[in-house]
């Protein structure tokens, strides 16, 4: 969420970076300026009013002991009128507080200076590639079809027994799961990030805190009796650990990590791109957080990006990163890297991690501050980043490393796997 006195100070940048965001509705802007300025009209009115009735009583008192009951009695006759007009301001300070409130979650983060123009994936900038694209035996087959090969994984099943976009994984497949989110986690120590576990269920508080609602409220299971969501990403119970609280600056960065299953309904997902495990509502990741000092907020967004790169560099995959364009970013983020992973059977980049900045987006819903040097609360900066989304890792894994005898494991796995082949 933005703050309403950065709009206003800001208004010509804010909307230049808005629309850099290809956002539809600018004038949201000056509406929000409008109602500041009557929200601010409408409290320096109450005030004054509050401080004319706070001066009476004190003089009511005076009189009373001074013994001029009649003189404080015709003061007292007057309180009444300024306390139902306190009433009346007040009341309508909440609704223009309410509707103030209803209009600013409707407006986006605004993008980094550095995010390029443009509203579709084709205009996402290429920021490296690393990695040779495998050349694959004739006869090499899509993950799909190696997880039915091999018995690895089985669609059909899941479909028996949720639905599409719930696969079953079996044998290998599942210990390939399990040795990937183990490693996953270690690298996550290594790099100074604190696990934790997680509820899979958050409330309406949670998901508004980061930014889930009412943006992406249509893309959540609910469960309706105890207005409860599914989580989509381990971000939000993990950012959530954080609402309402004020840090020292010394606590500052706050490093954690945790794995979850993730839920997402992705409704209107449909064709060739989704196939397999290109696409799923339930899916296994591991997430990266960070809070942090404003001033190396940046700084950390680089750090984190290289810890994911260095993930698909030690899983011997091919791969890229992109800076999103202002069209293609979430409504929350300010810059977004996204690692993209190469599919050599299916001859397409595959999205495998998205590394995120917010600013004080997250923190101003969340309330999260930290206590700075001057012994003052300002907001913290909060990232987060995929390390890594399962799916589409193990889809390539597969397809990238299968030979006529079999599917190479990564050399990193193996401690994890105890297998070091598919056959």
């Amino acid at each position: 969420m933005l703050q309403v006195s950065y709009i206003r100070d800001n208004r010509e940048q804010v909307l230049e970076r808005l629309a850099v965001k290809n956002f539809k509705q600018p004038q949201l802007v000056d509406e929000i300026i409008e109602l500041d300025e009557k929200r601010r009209q409408t409290q320096n009115q109450m005030d004054s009013v509050s401080a004319q009735a706070n001066s009476a009583a004190k003089q009511i008192g005076e009189l009373m002991r001074a013994g001029k009951k009649e003189e404080a009695e015709t003061i007292k006759a007057n309180t009444s009128a300024w306390k139902e007009e306190i009433k009346t301001l007040g009341d309508a300070l909440t609704a223009t507080e309410d509707e103030l409130q209803q209009k600013i979650v409707l407006l986006p983060n605004l993008p980094h200076s550095s995010v390029p123009k443009g509203s579709t994936p084709e205009e996402n900038e290429v920021v490296l590639e690393n990695g040779a694209k495998p050349n694959l035996y004739e006869g090499a087959l899509p993950h799909w079809e190696l997880a039915t090969k091999y018995n690895l994984i089985d669609f059909e099943l899941g479909v028996k027994i949720t639905g599409a976009g719930f696969p079953v994984y079996k044998g290998k497949g599942a210990k390939l799961q399990r040795a990937l989110i183990a490693y996953f986690l270690d690298e996550a120590e290594k790099a100074g990030y604190s696990e934790v576990m997680l509820p899979l269920l958050v409330n309406e508080a949670s998901g508004f805190g980061t930014g889930q609602l009412p943006d992406k409220e249509g893309q959540m299971y609910f469960v309706g009796q105890d207005n409860l969501f599914l989580i989509p990403t381990a971000e939000v119970p993990i950012t959530n650990l954080y609402r309402d609280v004020i840090l020292k600056a010394d606590e500052l960065p706050v490093k954690n990590c945790g794995y979850t299953p993730c839920f997402r309904r992705e409704a209107g997902s449909y064709g060739a791109h989704v196939r397999g495990l290109n696409r799923l509502h339930q899916f296994d990741k591991v997430e990266i957080v960070q809070v942090v000092h404003p001033d190396t907020s940046y700084e950390v967004l680089e750090g984190m990006s290289a810890h994911v790169q260095g993930l698909l560099h030690n899983l011997g995959l091919p791969y890229r990163v992109l800076r999103l364009c202002g069209g293609d970013m979430s409504f929350t983020a300010a810059l977004t890297y996204d690692m993209e992973t190469w599919s050599a059977a299916q001859q397409r980049w595959l999205e495998v991690s998205s590394v995120s900045n917010f600013e004080t987006f997250q923190a101003n819903r969340l309330k999260l501050r930290f206590r700075n040097s001057e012994g003052k609360t300002q907001l913290a900066h909060t990232l987060n980043g995929s390390a890594l989304a399962l799916p589409r890792i193990v889809a390539t894994l597969l397809e990238n490393n299968q030979t006529a005898e079999g599917i190479k494991i990564p050399e990193v796995l193996v401690p994890y796997t105890k297998f070091e082949w598919i056959n």
